[in-house]
């Protein structure tokens, strides 16, 4: 039986960093214009370097496994179940229908899913194919919403345009979207420049959970049948229904052995990742809804994870 030791490890930097954040914030050391300063750095210069060498590294055949269909599968009915709340019950304008939907269904597959699959499986290969679902396919079109969302244009010829144009202005996709082209020719940066990347993108973790935590001061409590209920059911979907439905898909249909069912469920019950929050502040979307149900589902997963661990046989 697995004990909590290592989930605790795994989660104990999420909270450490945001916590500092938090101190950060009520302090007032950087100043007033911190966290929108920092939120811009993480979005514009630290994440998209991670995502860069990350993609260039591994393998595009990731994608070929069975499993992956169980986490795409959980990954849909999260997501879409999300959107649907923040549209017909809370009423949100469609770009915070997308910021909706991926609280619902997106992973914190990168500083926490790897060493969770690390510890609890021994081995951080299953991660790679999450990973780049993620940045290669969930992240261009939650960001297309949000930008055709935000934006001013309202032809069909301009929005065509701006969806078309879309990789070449924002960094997250065009970093992903180099990385993929670099691992698809099987080129490699020289060994200088890719260790400026490695260092610049090791940065996009850390300031993105301080810059979380410095976004809860000065917060003021939601009332009760608002965020906290919109929250409420963001956070039920990603920590119960996603893992759920990949578990029905992975035992029931696709018949996955045991090592992979346990990685494709725990990957999907992992808790919703700090880019959400990023993306929402940089689109000036519902921050609070990203931001607390980044927060409750963390929380949530610490039971989530060390029980799926227990009784799908992890080690």
């Amino acid at each position: 039986m697995p004990t909590l030791q290592p989930l605790v490890a795994a989660f104990a930097p999420i909270w450490i960093l945001t916590a500092i954040g938090y101190l950060v914030g009520r302090t007032g050391l950087l100043g007033a214009p911190a966290e929108q300063v920092l939120s811009r750095f993480v979005f514009h210069v630290a994440m998209p370097a991670a995502l860069f060498t990350m993609v260039a590294r591994t393998p595009l055949g990731a994608f070929a496994n069975s499993s992956m269909v169980a986490f795409v599968a959980g990954t849909v009915i999260a997501s879409g179940l999300g959107l649907a709340a923040g549209r017909w019950l809370f009423g949100r304008e469609p770009a915070d229908q997308a910021i909706s939907g991926m609280a619902a269904g997106y992973v914190n597959s990168g500083n926490l899913g790897i060493p969770v699959a690390v510890q609890v499986l021994g081995d951080a290969s299953f991660v790679a194919p999450v990973l780049l679902f993620q940045v290669l396919v969930v992240t261009p079109i939650v960001l297309s919403a949000l930008d055709a969302g935000t934006g001013t244009t309202r032809s069909a010829a301009a929005r065509v345009r701006r969806a078309v144009l879309l990789p070449l202005r924002n960094p997250i996709i065009l970093g992903a979207g180099l990385g993929a082209l670099l691992s698809a020719t099987g080129l490699h940066l020289p060994a200088v420049l890719g260790h400026s990347f490695d260092l610049l993108g090791a940065a996009a973790v850390p300031t993105a959970l301080v810059t979380l935590g410095m976004s809860l001061h000065g917060r003021r409590a939601a009332p009760v049948t608002g965020l906290t209920a919109e929250t409420g059911v963001a956070v039920a979907i990603k920590t119960v229904v996603q893992p759920l439905t990949a578990l029905a898909v992975g035992s029931l249909l696709l018949h996955l052995p045991p090592h992979q069912l346990l990685a494709v469920v725990l990957l999907s019950a992992l808790p919703t990742a700090q880019n959400v929050f990023t993306y929402a502040r940089e689109y000036n979307r519902n921050t609070a809804l990203a931001r607390e149900s980044v927060l409750g589902s963390t929380l949530l997963s610490m039971a989530t994870l060390s029980t799926i661990a227990w009784s799908l046989g992890g080690h």
